[in-house]
This record gives C-alpha cells, sequence and structure tokens, in this order.
C-alpha cells in the first residue's frame, strides 16, 4: 500500500486534513488568550499594584516558558515519523526520552530563575509593587518543571496525530485557574483572600492538574496502550535521548531568540513614553489573534511533514506545505480585513483612551503586513520543524531576529524617528527574511525514507 492510499496526497484532502489537526490546537490557543485576559481582568480588578507586579513577573517569565515550549516541539517529527512506519515501541521509548530531557532542562531553569528572584529589586521597578511580585513569583516557579512536562506529553500526542487529546485537558485546566483565580484572589466561599499570590496559586494548580490528567490517559488509556510498553520499559535510552535534544534545542533556541526581539520592541517602545508602549502592547495583543491561528495550522504541517518524512514521500510532504500555506495566507486575509476595518473598535475594547486609540491606529498598516510574513514563516518553519532537520532555524533565528532585526529596529525607531511605528515595520523586515530563508531552506531539504533501525537529525 503507498503512502497515498494510507495518508492521503489529494490537494482537497490535505486542507481537510490539516483543518481536522490544527483546529483543535486553534481551540487550545483561544482558551489561553481567553485565560490570559481572565487573569488580567481579575487581578486588575483586585488593585493596580498587583496589576503591575503581575505584568512584571509575567514579563520575566516569558522567555523561558516560550523556550520550553520549543524544546517539546521537537519531539513531534520523530513521533511523527515513528508513527506512520508503526514503531509503536520506539515512539513509546522516545516519548520517553522526551519526558526525561524536558525534566531536566525544565528544572535547569527552574534553578536560573530562582537566582533571579533575589535580584527583583535590580529591574528598576517600583517599590511598592516588589512584595506583590516576590510571592507571585514564588508561586509561578513552581509551575516550570509541570508546564515542560505537560508540553512533552503534548508534543508527544501532536506527533500521533491526536491533537484533541491535549486540547481538553488545556481548556479544563483554563477553566480550573479561573475558578481557582475567583476563589483566591478575592476569598470566596470562605477561601482565603491572597490577592495576587492566589492568582499564582491557582495557575500551579491548574498546570498540575493538566499533567496528571494527560499522564493518567498515557498510563491508562486504550487509545495509548500500543505505545506504553515503550513509555514504561523503554531499557537504555542513551541514543534516544540524544536525538530529542538534537532535535529540541535548536527550536528551544529560535523560539527564545524571536521572543526576545519583541520584548526589546517593548523595551525600546516605552523609550517614547506611556502612550506608545501602551499602543504596542494593545497592538500586540491584538496580533496574538493572527499568531495563534497561523501557528494552529502551522503545527499540523509540522504533523503531516512528519508523517510523510516518515515514509519516506517527498511529493506529499511538500503539497501538505503547499495546502498549509494557503490556508494561512487565507486566514491572514480575513485578520487583516478584520484588523483593517474594524481597527477602533478593536482597540476601543482594551482601553477608551483617545490619544492612545490614536497611536495605535498607526500600527494598523504595519501590523496588516506583518500578518501575511507572519503566516508565510510560521508555515516554513514548522514545515523544517517536521522534517526533524532543524539545525538551520538557529542560523535562520540569529540571522533574522539578531544580526538583522535589531539594527533595523534601532535604525526605524530611533535614527529615523519612526518611534513604535518604526518598531513595527522593523518586525516586517525581520519576517520577511525569516520568510525566504524558510522557504530556500525548506526547498533544499531532501526528504527520503530513514534507515529501518535508526533516526538522524541533523
Amino acid at each position: 500500500m503507498d503512502s497515498a492510499s494510507k495518508i492521503g496526497i489529494s490537494r482537497r484532502a490535505e486542507y481537510a486534513e490539516l483543518f481536522r489537526l490544527g483546529f483543535p490546537v486553534l481551540l487550545t490557543q483561544l482558551g489561553v488568550i481567553v485565560m490570559s485576559f481572565t487573569d488580567t481582568m481579575m487581578v486588575g480588578a483586585y488593585g493596580v499594584t498587583e496589576l503591575a507586579a503581575s505584568a512584571f513577573v509575567n514579563s520575566v517569565f516569558l522567555i523561558p516558558m516560550v523556550m520550553l515550549s520549543g524544546l517539546a516541539a521537537g519531539l513531534t517529527p520523530l513521533v511523527g515519523a515513528l508513527f506512520t512506519r508503526n514503531n509503536n515501541h520506539e515512539v513509546g521509548r522516545i516519548a520517553r526520552a522526551g519526558l526525561q530531557i524536558n525534566l531536566i532542562v525544565g528544572c535547569i531553569f527552574t534553578i536560573v530563575m530562582t537566582s533571579l528572584f533575589f535580584f527583583l529589586d535590580r529591574f528598576g521597578q517600583a517599590p511598592e509593587i516588589l512584595p506583590s511580585a516576590r510571592s507571585y513569583y514564588i508561586t509561578m516557579l513552581t509551575t516550570i518543571v509541570p508546564m515542560a512536562l505537560f508540553n512533552s506529553l503534548t508534543q508527544t500526542s501532536n506527533g500521533l496525530t491526536d491533537t484533541r487529546t491535549p486540547m481538553w485537558f488545556v481548556l479544563g485546566a483554563i477553566v480550573l485557574n479561573i475558578l481557582g483565580n475567583w476563589l483566591l484572589i478575592f476569598g470566596h466561599w470562605g477561601f482565603p483572600r491572597m490577592g495576587l499570590t492566589g492568582a499564582g496559586v491557582a495557575t500551579s494548580i491548574a498546570r498540575a492538574a493538566g499533567l496528571i490528567g494527560i499522564a493518567i490517559v498515557y498510563l491508562r488509556s486504550k487509545r495509548y496502550a500500543p505505545w506504553r510498553p515503550g513509555l514504561l520499559n523503554p531499557g537504555k535510552l542513551a541514543e534516544e535521548r540524544r536525538l530529542v535534544w538534537r532535535t529540541s534545542y535548536p527550536v528551544m533556541i529560535q523560539t527564545g531568540i524571536e521572543c526576545a526581539l519583541w520584548s526589546f520592541g517593548a523595551v525600546v517602545c516605552g523609550w517614547y513614553g506611556k502612550i506608545q508602549l501602551a499602543a504596542y502592547q494593545i497592538v500586540n495583543t491584538i496580533g496574538q489573534l493572527g499568531f495563534m491561528t497561523y501557528m494552529s495550522f502551522g503545527v499540523a504541517v509540522s504533523i503531516r511533514v512528519a508523517n510523510f518524512t516518515g515514509l519516506g514521500d517527498e511529493h506529499a510532504a511538500r503539497m501538505a506545505v503547499r495546502a498549509g500555506l494557503h490556508l494561512n495566507m487565507l486566514l491572514a486575509t480575513i485578520a487583516s480585513l478584520l484588523m483593517a476595518l474594524c481597527s477602533r473598535g478593536l482597540l476601543s475594547l482594551f482601553t477608551p483612551d483617545t490619544d492612545v486609540i490614536a497611536a495605535g491606529e498607526a500600527l494598523i498598516l504595519p501590523l496588516v503586513l506583518y500578518q501575511y510574513l507572519d503566516a508565510t514563516q510560521l508555515t516554513f518553519m514548522n514545515a523544517i520543524r517536521g522534517t526533524s532537520q532543524v539545525k538551520p532555524l538557529l542560523w535562520i533565528a540569529l540571522s533574522c531576529y539578531v544580526i538583522i532585526g535589531v539594527p533595523i529596529l534601532l535604525l526605524f525607531a530611533e535614527v529615523l524617528r519612526g518611534e513604535n511605528v518604526g518598531v513595527y515595520y522593523s518586525f516586517n523586515v525581520a519576517l520577511l527574511c525569516a520568510a525566504i530563508l524558510g522557504y530556500l531552506v525548506f526547498r533544499r531539504i531532501r526528504i527520503a525514507p530513514p534507515p529501518a533501525q535508526s533516526h538522524s537529525a541533523q
């Protein structure tokens, strides 16, 4: 039976399969956005000091959390290739090795972030927010390892083309987190009134519950029974750990570099006053609605490419990428029309301040261009991840977001006096470079049947 009959490579079937895989991821991302909005509103209702402390701590944790997500993403292509070859025992072994790698890195990140705790007063923040920030920071430390392990199991499920199981546990954890916020921030139903610390405790409980839930599925569910022996009795895993690390650390560093450029953009916008910084933050939040959509279907592209890589079917893999690009371009067009036609209404959802709204409207044109470039680069970056040949992602990220991105950002914002508008146009230059290089790299990758008893990650 050839790969076409096993998986289906007609264009129409490919669109349907990408939608099947990507839609649960999209729902998950929507849930995360809802949780972020709800957290902000609940903490803001408690007090301005707590809201400022929350924003500070979350910004400190943003880069390591994003990097952990990138680390786990390296599992998807490995599992996806083995899944299509029906190598069930090796799938379980790779899943176990992935858990070990993510546990080790999660512990290292916890140690690093713990050391930063003793220097919170050196970040130039207002002294009145530090007591709340310190207690909230401690609760967030407890979430790093559970999140790392949950990410690992989620990406294993994605490689098995099961994007729905992680979705349900993420959405359940979000509901639990919102309920925990209501109980612990404000002290309802006899619970202690803990303020911002309560929000941190609720997040910690929710992430632990999500991990326990998905772990039970792996240990008890009939669906996961074929892979359970390799997971529970894997034998020696030295080679598998090296393989997981080789396919994971470039993605981890790439995502960290990308996140750092956008964080630097916020710092630069802050140079021009609170109005421009506020507009930048609001437009970034609006832009996340597009990003999460393109990323969701980019994950689906990564899964499909991994599946076809396992079969050595280059034609089908490239068709999957073309179909994914078409879907993301359509979604970018819808998002761009929404942002262009409803810009004032969208901005007004976040603030009544007319100065902030006017500053935000100046960012809409670069934001529209941003949608197409972001959708394109996400498609090709995820396609590259699907092949497991991920080392080029490192030099793409360094070239586009550091060597080109930082100087262009400073040129547009400072030298050409574009300020926050210049910052946003500079992002488009970085994304354009990433899209071009991603396309060129993926075009040069040769997808061939992997060796029967070994794996390779370039």
